[in-house]
């Protein structure tokens, strides 16, 4: 395959759109849905890996670029998992993670009231995926382990990163600076996943 040099990055959210731009190669001349106006398919697959799928076809048909997608999302261990591929739709229509935030606190305490005192354990789950037209080039899983803090912490970041602190560390994704998350988030390993194939 040759090298790719123009890529659209096949997500309408701005926090996903920095930091996969932020792990790409520097020659690849990178577009944004929102360049070209795209609005989101409908990401009803039953797996992250479908939905990354779902998108990164979709964009690259609609351009005739090379897409790279991702789906990512949050899974509490507690909550069976949830709220896993609906981590974004938890926040309503306008995606508001402070309400999402806000349920996920509401369902931890409907399933125990003293979970602020326990380990909660959770992980984010990144899936990437490249696609040219209806063909897919890759699709690769990358996670991080960790807990749920018993608050949002930090201003940092997006999504759930304020309440969730990675293994062996004491801060939340949202207190940490940008540089140090993308050294050791769900993006980052999947992406040394997918690199070989930019």
């Amino acid at each position: 395959m040759k090298k790719i040099t123009n890529l659209i990055i096949g997500t309408n959210n701005k926090g996903k759109f920095i930091e996969i731009r932020e792990l790409l190669p520097k020659y690849i001349k990178i577009i944004s849905t929102a360049d070209l106006s795209l609005k989101s398919p409908k990401e009803n697959g039953a797996s992250f890996e479908e939905n990354s799928l779902i998108k990164s076809k979709y964009f690259s048909k609609k351009t005739n670029l090379v897409c790279l997608a991702d789906d990512s999302g949050l899974e509490i261990d507690l909550l069976d998992r949830a709220p896993g591929i609906y981590s974004a739709r938890w926040g309503g229509r306008n995606g508001n993670f402070n309400k999402a935030i806000k349920k996920v606190y509401k369902e931890l305490t409907k399933k125990d009231r003293n979970w602020k005192n326990k380990k909660v354990k959770a992980r984010f789950i990144c899936v990437l995926s490249i696609s040219f037209l209806d063909k897919k080039i890759a699709c690769v899983r990358g996670k991080v382990e960790g807990i749920i803090s018993p608050e949002p912490k930090g201003k940092n970041g997006f999504g759930y990163d304020s309440i969730f602190i990675p293994i062996n560390k004491k801060k939340t994704f949202g207190e940490m600076s940008p540089i140090l998350k993308y050294k050791i988030d769900h993006r980052f390993q999947a992406f040394k996943k997918i690199k070989k194939f930019l």
